[in-house]
């Protein structure tokens, strides 16, 4: 088929959930994806931060090649090598005891918000308990996630949401101070805030969270599904802070390609929640995806990728404020690692900039209306900074 014809079909067959760039994805190698027609372009969102050491990283496409030759899929009911070395890997990176494979971000926040209402609910057996999230937050569409989502445009359509949870102020720490209360189970809330605008937690605010929920015995939830996996410069944005949840998030990245997700527990929050009959998967945790996950942890290890980024991450925070310097409409630049935004002012909607960029080769998305999103693959050189810059900038004066 060709472009058009591809299209043309998925509009008429596929539910209208996504307004989508007009371009049919072929296949990818490295930092760079090309159309069905031929066309090259420089990826800078990596799959919305799923794709973090590219497209066919050596050694990755064999690993799951190998284990689909032994078994794709065998249910929960049984024990395999693959999830005994992913969990392995995972608990080991975050300094947890005990992880739930998923098969999605938003399932792993299911799974992290039963688990914080089954803490509390262990204590005094009562089910009035409170959750206290953030505002502009994000943590995906189901109808738990979204009741803890700090946007009510997401929200509104789908009320009644799930109850008990009411709204702090990201890096406002007296605003959490004043819900917390004796009915507080947890505190949810992004390590670096993503489709918010790309704000990192202030030390103070994340360290003192910490303390609340220590003195209230709340569970701390961190959700990393997206500035989780090295993307920060550390394997867990949390370990920038010398703070650690009682729960993480996490998904994208974790499989690099593959649909898994997880949230993971200390051992006071696995102990104090979920047993059997709680909580299931039917797909969570195969084989397939395991194989995957243990893989990506080797490949971090083995090829140094955290420290690439420390390494490349000030090269590409001096880029991007080189373009602000030369373009008043962007009014600020922030973000962690290789999570960056750019804020443009009113007059410079970044969906033109985004569509003119596409035109010129280079993927990019937005986080809100007004912030450009930088989220490539962990891999990414000097050369193709300059590469995404130089297109970004032409965008801009045009």
């Amino acid at each position: 088929m060709t472009q058009n014809e591809i299209m043309a079909q998925a509009e008429e067959h596929v539910l209208h959930t996504y307004n989508r760039f007009p371009i049919s994805i072929d296949r990818g190698e490295g930092v760079r994806i090309w159309d069905s027609e031929g066309k090259e372009y420089l990826d800078f969102m990596a799959g919305i931060a799923v794709y973090a050491l590219g497209y066919h990283y050596p050694g990755y496409d064999e690993a799951l090649k190998s284990q689909i030759d032994k078994v794709l899929h065998t249910s929960n009911l049984y024990y395999h090598a693959p999830l005994a070395e992913a969990a392995g890997k995972v608990t080991t990176s975050t300094g947890l005891s005990r992880v739930f494979f998923t098969n999605s971000g938003a399932e792993a926040i299911e799974g992290a918000l039963k688990a914080a209402r089954k803490y509390a609910w262990l204590k005094d057996g009562s089910n009035d308990h409170e959750i206290i999230a953030m505002r502009s937050s994000f943590h995906g569409r189901s109808v738990g996630a979204l009741s803890v989502t700090g946007n009510t445009h997401y929200q509104d359509p789908f009320k009644p949401l799930m109850g008990g949870v009411v709204f702090a102020e990201y890096n406002n720490l007296d605003s959490v101070k004043a819900l917390m209360n004796e009915k507080t189970c947890a505190v949810i809330m992004e390590t670096v805030q993503g489709e918010g605008g790309i704000y990192p937690a202030d030390p103070e605010f994340i360290k003192g969270v910490r303390a609340l929920c220590d003195e209230h015995d709340a569970l701390l939830i961190l959700d990393e599904i997206q500035c989780g996996m090295g993307r920060t410069g550390e394997m867990w944005a949390y370990q920038n802070y010398g703070v650690e949840p009682d729960i993480v998030t996490c998904a994208k990245a974790l499989g690099c390609g593959v649909p898994v997700g997880a949230f993971v527990l200390n051992e006071k929050a696995a102990k104090a929640s979920l047993v059997p009959g709680d909580h299931g998967t039917t797909y969570g945790g195969n084989p397939f995806v395991c194989a995957a996950v243990s893989k990506v942890f080797d490949l971090f290890e083995e090829n140094k990728i955290t420290e690439h980024v420390k390494e490349i991450t000030p090269y590409f925070a001096a880029s991007l404020n080189g373009l602000m310097q030369k373009h008043p409409c962007i009014r600020a630049h922030r973000g962690a690692g290789l999570m960056r935004g750019l804020e443009f002012d009113e007059n410079h909607p970044v969906g033109a900039i985004i569509n003119r960029a596409l035109e010129k080769g280079l993927l990019i998305i937005s986080a809100g209306n007004n912030v450009l999103r930088f989220v490539p693959p962990l891999i990414i050189t000097e050369k193709e900074i300059d590469e995404a810059v130089a297109i970004l900038d032409s965008c801009i004066e045009e």
